[in-house]
């Protein structure tokens, strides 16, 4: 059986593309390819750039305003600390610590990397005057706050009373705890002029000594203890 003539659209476009006469002008798909492929090729010729890429972020000099969103890294960051009293600048991507910073930025090495993880009080600083582990905190996070090391708690010609006590009752063996057990007494004396042995224990309770110092540690506490109290 015959099928009946096929009166689409399709069927009355011719075999090169164009249309017989009496179906008016038209676009055949060829023909829109092509016109699409060339216009693209002039806008090659003409040099069409893309946008330009936006620029990069300012270095974070400052603390940002409270409740400001801030834009940091990947790359490194220009910033300020306030370290044993004086200003430093350092130039440090955003996931550096501030352990980190102290050591391999600013040079102060007497802050020890022992375990990284917070567990060991090795790196314990004063921040605003109260004992951190350096190895849990961001350097940038530490803007705008003060930084003692224990490199500022006393020199070798003008120690503090807890480095003079710590000497004198031979509070340390290998000396990788000693900088962190002195930074956490010297905090806890003081926050409490005349403490009690059971509170110098729970002062120091985060700081791990693997030599078993701790009850040289107690003696030297308390001794400086007592010589703050008399220089007071």
């Amino acid at each position: 059986m015959p099928l009946p003539p096929d009166n689409s659209d399709d069927a009355r476009v011719q075999r090169d593309g164009s249309a017989p006469d009496d179906a008016g002008p038209r676009l055949s798909r060829r023909a829109f390819i092509k016109s699409a492929g060339a216009a693209a090729a002039v806008a090659g010729l003409l040099g069409v750039k893309s946008p330009p890429a936006p620029p990069a972020a300012a270095p974070a000099a400052n603390p940002p305003l409270a409740g400001a969103a801030e834009r940091l890294g990947p790359g490194a960051e220009t910033f300020t600390l306030r370290v044993n009293g004086a200003s430093r600048v350092v130039t440090a991507e955003p996931r550096v610590t501030l352990l980190g910073a102290l050591r391999d930025h600013l040079g102060l090495t007497g802050t020890k990397l022992v375990c990284d993880r917070g567990a060991c009080g090795a790196c314990t600083v004063h921040l605003d005057g109260a004992p951190v582990t350096a190895c849990m905190i961001l350097a940038i996070d530490a803007r705008g706050h003060e930084i003692t090391t224990i490199e500022g708690l006393g020199a070798p010609d003008r120690l503090d009373a807890v480095q003079r006590a710590f000497v004198a009752a031979d509070a340390l063996q290998c000396g990788f705890c000693t900088p962190g057990m002195a930074m956490a007494v010297s905090a806890a004396i003081r926050l409490n002029p005349d403490p009690s042995p059971d509170e110098i224990k729970r002062a120091v309770a985060g700081n791990i000594c693997r030599c078993g110092t701790y009850p040289h540690v107690l003696r030297a506490a308390l001794a400086a203890a007592q010589a703050s109290r008399g220089r007071g």
